[in-house]
């Protein structure tokens, strides 16, 4: 297999020129690269999980620094993290629930102190499983059951003792191998989001409905041709998304499916909201406020559907979800594109021509890629696992990810 170094090199190199757009594409490359670091990583005889933690996180220190963005790259890390201590846990506690279990199986008479050993092996992975969880109410009342105890040591002497390091041994080898199974069905659902989400548009699009989005989104699209081959009659208004206009791109795809598309401008995006019975966008990143990071103009979109009481739905795969903040200083909101989007130089090369304005140019070229919506505009998110209100986002979060793992970048101290 080829060195786990060069191909983290290749691939933050890829970040750096932004040769990989998409945060699907993101997050599955990502995905990837950290299943071959951790299939190459030597193990110690102890302290497998801390091995494997520092090898993943010092690698996703790397991905993140190269496009601080792509948050889909950092989401990624996160979750892998998380499988390793959830792995992990898991392993110790069905080791520890086996050696209680082998250190009594010659005393049939014993069996209280069975039963309460391997309570209390249950007991100790609940008490770890509720510290990788944020905070909340569930966790409150996921408690630890009241009999429940430390395991006892056992009385076998050095037979145990032998058990105990073969059991050791084993779980070593087995941990590693889980969580690549793991990071296996992360990459599956990864691959198949579009298709989970688009098994819900029939309950969502109903017949003779004018639906407004605005750009491109391939997990709108497929959204839209999945509720279309349900027999669903419905129109599609598509603001053109200026200054990439992928919007045109969308309604020539949708066309082809059959679909009733009308292109609009943006900014008669406000005059035909009246019209309109639900906005469907797209998202490149969902924040644990419930706020959007999406493509420039939706904010404008969302404004207008909630001035005319209109549904404003996102649907997004659960990789999008960032455990973070948007006044984390580890987020960027933005990214600026190339003012020739905008402008052709050589028609406003005197605005910009640095000799006759002392220095700095008259002109100035904003090209803004993104936008952020405030988790109060947002009716409704669309995952892979199903339909979620903007207050339950902290909940999938808790799912997904571990408070140790929210910032993974170190941080930097100073003497």
């Amino acid at each position: 297999m080829p060195d786990v170094q060069t191909l983290v090199n290749d691939f933050v190199l890829k970040l750096k020129r932004r040769k990989i757009e998409g945060s699907q594409a993101s997050a599955k490359q990502t995905a990837e690269l950290l299943r071959s670091v951790v299939s190459q990583q030597r193990l110690p005889y102890i302290n497998q999980a801390t091995v494997l933690l520092d090898a993943v996180r010092a690698v996703g220190e790397q991905l993140i620094a190269a496009n601080p963005v792509e948050l889909a790259v950092g989401n990624i890390v996160r979750r892998i993290l998380h499988i390793i201590r959830e792995e992990d846990l898991t392993s110790t506690a069905s080791a520890m629930e086996g050696l209680s279990l082998s250190a009594n199986s010659d005393d049939d008479d014993n069996y209280e102190r069975e039963d309460h050993q391997a309570l209390s092996a249950a007991a100790v992975a609940a008490a770890a499983r509720s510290t990788l969880r944020a905070p909340s109410l569930q966790t409150l009342l996921e408690g630890i059951p009241e009999s429940a105890s430390a395991p006892h040591p056992s009385s076998s002497g050095g037979d145990s003792e032998g058990k105990s390091k073969s059991e050791r041994s084993s779980r070593s080898k087995k941990l590693k191998h889980d969580v690549i199974e793991a990071i296996n069905e992360l990459i599956q659902d990864i691959e198949t989001c579009h298709e989970q989400i688009s098994e819900q548009a029939v309950g969502l699009i109903h017949q003779n409905e004018v639906i407004l989005t605005l750009g491109r989104s391939r997990t709108v699209k497929e959204f839209l041709c999945a509720a279309n081959e349900k027999k669903r009659s419905f129109r599609v208004f598509i603001a053109e998304g200026a200054p990439r206009y992928l919007g045109h791109v969308l309604a020539k795809e949708l066309v082809a499916k059959g679909l009733q598309t009308t292109v609009i401008t943006d900014s008669a995006v406000f005059a035909m909201i009246s019209r309109v019975n639900m906005v469907i966008v797209g998202a490149h990143a969902i924040m644990a406020n419930g706020g959007v990071i999406a493509p420039v103009g939706i904010n404008m979109v969302a404004l207008a559907a909630q001035r005319h009481a209109v549904p404003f739905v996102v649907v997004a795969g659960s990789h999008k979800l960032c455990p973070l903040y948007p006044h984390n200083p580890e987020v960027l909101l933005n990214d600026f594109k190339s003012p020739s989007d905008l402008l052709d130089f050589g028609e406003f090369s005197d605005c910009m021509d640095f000799s006759t304005s002392g220095g700095s140019p008259r002109l100035h070229v904003v090209n803004p890629a993104f936008d952020f919506i405030p988790s109060k505009l947002v009716s409704l998110f669309i995952t892979d696992t199903g339909g979620h209100s903007p207050s339950y986002i902290y909940r999938l979060i808790a799912d997904y990810y571990s408070a140790d793992d929210f910032v993974v970048r170190r941080r930097s101290t100073t003497s």
